[in-house]
C-alpha cells in the first residue's frame, strides 16, 4: 500500500471539491483517522508529510502515540467517557467529541491541572440517530459557554457524524444542519473564533461536506486502506 500516493489522491479531491465550492482549499483540514491501523502506517503518513491525526479510543492511543513520532497533532474523535478525561492532557491536542456540560468541565479541569489547553469542538448529533453519540442541537449553546468560560478549554466548533448511507448526498441535509446551527450560534453572540470550525465528513462523503462547510474532514480508508 502507497499511503504517500494516498494522501496526495485525497488532497487532490480535497482541492476539487474546495474549488468547485468557491472555497480555498487550505481552510480545509485533511484528519487523518488512524484508529485500529497499526504503528507502521501511521507513521507512513507522518513520513510522507501527514501531522494531524485522529484516534477513537483513549486506550489505544495510550498504547500508540508513544510509539510514534514527535510533533505530531493527536485529535480525538471517538466518545469519551468523563472517567477517560484524565489521560487526555498527555495524548490530545484537540478533543472533537465534548458533548455535554459535565464533560466540558471535566476536561478543563484535566487539562488546566497540567497547564495546558485542550482545543475543543462540541459532538452535536444533528441527525437525532439514537445509536449516535452527540448532545441535542438545542444543547450545543450551554456547552460552547461552558467550555469558554474555562481556562483548561479553547472551543473552536462544532462536529458531527451523519448517520451512514452509501449515498453521499445522503449527509448533505446533515451537514447543512451543522453549518446551519453554528450561524444561529453566531447570531447569539458567541465569537467567530469559537465557531470557526465544521468537523464533518468522511471517506464516503467528505467532497460533499466541504461543499458545505466543514473545515476539517476525517479520512481513514482513503489514506490507509481497509481495517480489514
Amino acid at each position: 500500500m502507497n499511503i504517500e500516493a494516498n494522501l496526495r489522491q485525497v488532497h487532490e479531491r480535497v482541492e476539487a471539491a474546495a474549488q468547485k465550492a468557491g472555497r480555498d482549499p487550505k481552510d480545509v483540514l485533511v484528519l487523518a483517522i488512524s484508529k485500529t491501523m497499526p504503528v507502521e502506517r501511521v507513521e507512513a503518513a507522518a513520513l510522507a508529510g501527514q501531522v494531524h491525526f485522529g484516534e477513537n479510543r483513549v486506550q489505544e492511543s495510550r498504547e500508540k502515540i508513544p510509539q510514534l513520532p514527535e510533533g505530531l497533532i493527536w485529535h480525538l474523535v471517538g466518545h469519551l467517557q468523563s472517567n477517560k478525561a484524565k489521560y487526555c492532557p498527555g495524548l490530545f491536542n484537540w478533543v472533537h467529541s465534548i458533548d455535554s456540560v459535565h464533560l466540558a468541565r471535566e476536561i478543563a479541569r484535566r487539562y488546566k491541572e497540567k497547564g495546558k489547553v485542550c482545543t475543543a469542538l462540541v459532538q452535536v448529533n444533528v441527525s437525532g440517530e439514537e445509536v449516535k453519540s452527540g448532545c441535542e442541537p438545542d444543547e450545543a449553546g450551554e456547552i460552547l459557554a461552558a467550555l469558554m468560560e474555562e481556562d483548561g478549554t479553547e472551543p473552536v466548533g462544532l462536529m458531527t457524524m451523519p448517520p451512514w448511507d452509501s449515498d453521499p448526498e445522503a449527509s448533505r441535509p446533515w451537514f447543512r444542519a451543522l453549518r446551519q446551527l453554528r450561524d444561529d450560534l453566531s447570531g447569539q453572540g458567541f465569537s467567530d473564533s469559537s465557531l470557526k470550525e465544521l468537523s464533518m465528513g468522511m471517506t464516503g462523503d467528505f467532497e460533499v461536506a466541504i461543499e458545505e462547510g466543514a473545515t476539517i474532514v476525517r479520512i481513514g480508508t482513503a489514506i490507509f486502506g481497509s481495517r480489514g
